[in-house]
């Protein structure tokens, strides 16, 4: 995408995602017995196709799962207005949100059938402020370590050129063992 206009790729963004979206059910909680049942790869899969609901956050906060292998998953939204805060830029908060999403996600594809993980550890480092007119961002989790008992990941949020917008690092705990 290197070759292609901001607009161009803002438009690549935006489809994939359109396309994503499309295929979805309506948000839900899915049945703890139904998430350990599947797994990691059988659950994501299921959201993207519509089989499974999708999480209510992200349709509260506005994103969806657009990218995800073993150790790396990928969130896009867009900030909104409706994401500010009273200085005028986006809430850092939507943005720890898709960082911590980001992360965890990405420790979720490296489990086992059957066990769950909670962030017990969230640091984020704000780079630049976000507005309406940011366009389509992505926030990438990356595991860094998967243990017995404890995952660390690591997560950046960036927009379709590349600029980097915040960076983050988590810890959580492997529930279920």
């Amino acid at each position: 995408m290197q070759d292609l206009t901001r607009d161009d790729k803002i438009a690549a963004w935006n489809a994939q995602a359109a396309a994503i979206r499309a295929r979805l059910a309506p948000s839900g909680v899915i049945p703890t017995t139904e998430l350990r049942a599947r797994t990691p790869e059988a659950f994501f899969q299921g959201i993207n196709d519509g089989e499974l609901p999708p999480p209510p956050m992200n349709e509260l906060i506005g994103f969806l799962a657009v990218e995800w292998a073993p150790g790396r998953f990928v969130f896009q939204g867009t900030p909104e207005r409706k994401h500010y805060n009273p200085m005028g830029t986006v809430h850092g908060g939507y943005t720890a949100t898709l960082l911590d999403s980001c992360m965890g996600c990405a420790i979720h594809t490296r489990l086992e059938p059957g066990l769950g993980y909670t962030t017990i550890d969230l640091r984020i480092s704000y780079i630049r402020p976000m507005t309406q007119d940011t366009g389509p961002i992505r926030a990438e989790g990356t595991v860094i370590h998967i243990g017995r008992s404890m995952a660390l990941a690591e997560g950046r949020l960036y927009d379709v050129d590349g600029k980097l917008y915040a960076t983050g690092s988590t810890t959580c705990l492997i529930l279920g063992r």
